[in-house]
């Protein structure tokens, strides 16, 4: 009973405990689920708009201030074929920092991959990269600001040129942003709240834009990073609120674009937008695998990597709380896990032949349903937290509701704009779902 009031009061003050999968700042800060960084400080062009809206004068964010301009795009590499070689090709998106950056790095140590770092700042990523002391030879990186659907077609047609007739083996949807104190929304340069955005309607587009060139590889596989925040059926998802709802997708049949902030048309609450967003790339896998797997051979999933809990998501988080909420993961709910376990833990996903098995959420250590249990060690076990086995771990029923899945499938391609032309082969699948 102790344990259970402290987790409460605990939940109560983190607000969603580590979603880990915020994007490092790779991209509105994609943060590799690790990094709540306000907007502001992510684009300090925006300062000024956002004031204004948080002063009540005014509700509109001057657009014409665009995160991903002609500036903004990067001159297409090429001959990438020869640096490539034999290796097997992944992107990975939100890795310039956390777990995207800790996954990049254990691939490409491998010796067996090609890591293709798509990031929002690009300088950052090379230096990142250096700095982790990842191999010359076995990365590069390239501009990705989910915040923009141009970015994500350009980001697209930058990497065709660039791998040349060479099909992706594997993506990695990793990046995230995380606002939950932010009282009024941000947007992206198309008019999504900036969470739906960046986290769900960025990645979407970005998968499907990618499945044809993907089913010509062999044992390809896509992994969209999901969230016990997401899954009511968990600690983080079901005792903190606020819960997960997208309701019927009001906000969505809307357009989903501003003024309408939630996917389920509501007013704007932050941390709810970043668990909706997190539903929303679960059920992306489940929609990915429904539709594809069978004819294209992609293994499609989704993971948990467990709560990192030493991570700038909690930057504007007072003193004691920063020190006190990792020793509480470790030895009240046993949830913690370190950032290099968490990305070794992602790249499992994608190079564990174990994990060959495709519309399947990978957990450790108890998926986080429950509380830890005692151990010998002192160290709760169970909880989703460091160590035990990989497991197929099941979603909360919202998750796996068929039905809303459907339809946040057709109102997604709607909203960024997708045509059957741009999909696999042509969109003749859609057809006949």
């Amino acid at each position: 009973m102790i344990r259970f009031v402290a987790i409460a009061y605990l939940a109560t003050l983190a607000r969603g405990f580590a979603p880990v999968s915020l994007q490092g700042k790779g991209f509105v800060s994609q943060v590799t689920t690790t990094a709540p960084l306000s907007v502001t400080t992510l684009y300090p062009s925006l300062a000024s708009s956002l004031a204004v809206v948080s002063s009540g004068e005014k509700s509109s964010i001057d657009q014409s201030t665009k995160i991903y301009g002609p500036e903004s795009k990067e001159t297409p590499k090429v001959l990438g074929g020869v640096k490539i070689g034999l290796r097997k090709l992944v992107v990975i998106t939100g890795a310039s920092s956390g777990l995207g950056l800790a996954c990049a790095e254990t691939l490409a140590k491998t010796g067996k991959y090609f890591v293709v770092m798509a990031c929002r700042d690009v300088e950052k990523g090379k230096r990142v990269a250096k700095e982790r002391g990842m191999p010359d030879g076995s990365y590069t990186v390239m501009k990705l600001e989910l915040a923009s659907l141009q970015s994500v077609r350009d980001f697209v047609a930058n990497l065709k040129a660039f791998k040349s007739a060479r099909p992706l083996t594997h993506l990695i949807c990793n990046a995230a942003v995380y606002k939950p104190t932010d009282p009024e929304p941000a947007w992206t340069d198309d008019g999504f709240e900036m969470s739906m955005g960046v986290n769900h309607f960025g990645h979407f587009l970005l998968v499907n834009l990618l499945l044809d060139d993907m089913s010509r590889a062999k044992g390809a596989r896509v992994c969209i990073v999901g969230s016990i925040t997401g899954n009511t059926n968990t600690v983080g998802g079901g005792l903190v609120y606020p819960q997960a709802n997208l309701g019927n997708l009001a906000g969505f049949e809307k357009g989903a674009t501003k003024p309408v902030a939630m996917a389920d048309g509501k007013p704007f609450f932050g941390a709810k937008a970043y668990k909706d967003s997190k539903v929303c790339n679960m059920m992306t896998v489940s929609e990915l695998h429904r539709r594809y797997h069978e004819d294209t051979g992609i293994v499609f999933s989704s993971m948990y990597p467990g709560c990192i809990a030493e991570t700038a998501l909690f930057r504007e988080k007072r003193p004691w709380f920063r020190k006190l909420f990792p020793v509480f993961m470790k030895y009240v709910t046993g949830g913690y896990v370190g950032e290099q376990e968490a990305g070794e833990r992602l790249a499992q996903v994608i190079d564990d032949p174990q994990c060959n098995k495709s519309g399947v959420y990978w957990s450790w250590n108890g998926g986080a349903q429950t509380v830890g249990r005692w151990a010998p060690d002192g160290k709760p076990r169970g909880a989703g937290g460091s160590g035990g086995e990989i497991f197929e771990n099941q979603q909360s029923d919202a998750v796996r509701d068929t039905e809303t899945a459907k339809k946040m499938w057709a109102l997604s391609k709607k909203a960024v704009g997708l045509t059957n032309k741009e999909m696999y082969k042509n969109g003749k699948l859609e057809e006949d779902l």
